[in-house]
């Protein structure tokens, strides 16, 4: 009998050993599998935010999207310096849209709006409209800049090269490469943290102030969660819940393309702006 209760003690030190082993495998693969998830996070809040830049002409640049709306490459015109916004010297188009088209710019526009009106713009696409009140409060040499160019009709035709479901749209350069621009850049305008929200319109970037004419809409939750690395100028108060969906869902969703092109053709058929 006591040899019997000697091998029934070993037998439940192994069972106790066997099971505290398997606890601590459980316990390992758990903290792998948390850091696996938080690197997959990290990772994909990287690309989104990457994927707000414009691209450059380059070939052996890497792809971005334009939510990285790095202006023109082929800008001849250096980037404002930081600091108080300096307006150029570009004459302000015709306010009643009288003027011709014009998509090239030896520099950016001089003050072309009155500061202390409101602007609102007029986005008529191929998927509907969206009304955009633009802020030249927070952000008056962006506004500015938006303004001149739509009544410059430059937006007018053009075709939006970039869309990625639940994050942006971006538009706003006519060669629908991702490397066009205006010809010159202008300074940031920053936004605090945390006020980017759907229907947000913010200028697309290469890096501090090199913004041109290249703007994206945030169409879905992960374009709120962006860096305050983008002028927001704007908010769609109507379109949101009809015009902005159905360009969401033009977007490309794999994650390969970066967005490009859209699943579906985005055109922008006018920008129309109004001042009150």
């Amino acid at each position: 009998m006591g040899t019997d209760k000697r091998n029934r003690q070993k037998e439940n030190r192994r069972a106790r050993q066997s099971e505290l082993e398997k606890q601590l495998q459980r316990q390992k693969l758990v903290r792998r599998s948390t850091r696996i998830a938080l690197l997959v996070g990290v990772v994909v809040a990287i690309v989104a935010a990457i994927s707000l830049w414009p691209e450059s002409d380059s070939t052996t640049a890497p792809e971005t999207t334009e939510t990285s709306v790095a202006e023109n490459s082929e800008t001849t015109v250096a980037p404002v310096p930081a600091g108080p916004f300096e307006y150029g010297q570009g004459e302000c188009a015709p306010t009643d849209g009288s003027g011709d088209q014009v998509r090239e710019f030896a520099s950016a526009p001089k003050l072309c709006i009155d500061p202390t009106k409101t602007y609102t713009a007029l986005i008529s696409t191929n998927k509907g409209d969206l009304t955009v009140v633009l802020d030249p409060t927070k952000a008056p040499g962006t506004v500015n800049n938006f303004v001149n160019l739509a009544r410059s009709k430059y937006f007018d035709d053009t075709v939006c090269h970039r869309a990625i479901p639940t994050f942006v749209v971006q538009c706003g350069d006519p060669t629908a490469t991702g490397a066009g621009g205006p010809g010159y850049a202008i300074a940031d305008e920053l936004p605090a943290a945390g006020e980017y929200k759907l229907g947000s319109l913010a200028m697309a970037n290469s890096g501090p102030n090199t913004n041109g004419s290249q703007f994206f809409i945030i169409s879905g939750e992960q374009g709120m969660t962006l860096p305050p690395s983008y002028s927001l100028f704007g908010q769609v108060t109507a379109g949101l819940d009809t015009t902005l969906p159905l360009l969401d869902k033009a977007g490309n969703s794999d994650p390969a393309s970066n967005g490009v092109p859209p699943k579906e053709e985005i055109r922008i058929i006018s920008v129309q702006i109004t001042e009150s």
